[in-house]
C-alpha cells in the first residue's frame, strides 16, 4: 500500500491551497515525533 505516497500528496496540495498550513504540520509533525521518541526511550530502554 503506498499510504505515504498518498498522504504527502494530500498535504502539498494543502500547502498549495493553503500556505500557512505548512507551519501547523511541521509542528505537529515535530511533537509528534519527539513525544514517541522520548516514549520509546523510556520504555525500551530500562
Amino acid at each position: 500500500m503506498h499510504a505515504h505516497a498518498l498522504v504527502a500528496l494530500i498535504i502539498g496540495i494543502l500547502i498549495l491551497i493553503m500556505p500557512r498550513l505548512l507551519n501547523y504540520l511541521v509542528a505537529v509533525y515535530l511533537i509528534m515525533t519527539g513525544i514517541l521518541g522520548l516514549v520509546h526511550f523510556h520504555y525500551f530502554h530500562y
